[in-house]
């Protein structure tokens, strides 16, 4: 006795399928509060906060410019001090002599 074959049944989907949404990715600014990731096994860079103090050779650079001007500024100062006492000294000397 032989048995019928059972025959399987395809559903045929007539639906289309959207397509798949690629999920977009932004790039964010790093803001100057933003803490670096810590990788295991990898040196992590030396953010020092803003109130830390170092010396470093920028800082006696900028302490050598500075004081230069300070003291550019006080001998301009001087001579303008001494150019108007000058004239006093001259205005008043000639106001004594008519």
């Amino acid at each position: 006795m032989a048995t019928a074959k059972k025959t399987t049944v395809k559903k045929i989907s007539t639906a289309k399928k959207a397509p798949a949404k690629r999920a977009v990715v932004t790039k964010k600014k790093a803001s100057a509060t933003a803490v670096p990731k810590m990788r295991s096994f990898h040196v992590s860079p030396d953010y020092p906060s803003f109130g830390t103090f170092k010396i470093t050779r920028q800082t006696v650079y900028w302490i050598i410019i500075v004081s230069f001007i300070i003291f550019m500024q006080m001998w301009i100062l001087a001579l303008q001090m001494e150019t108007s006492t000058y004239i006093e000294n001259e205005l008043s000397a000639l106001k004594a002599g008519i």
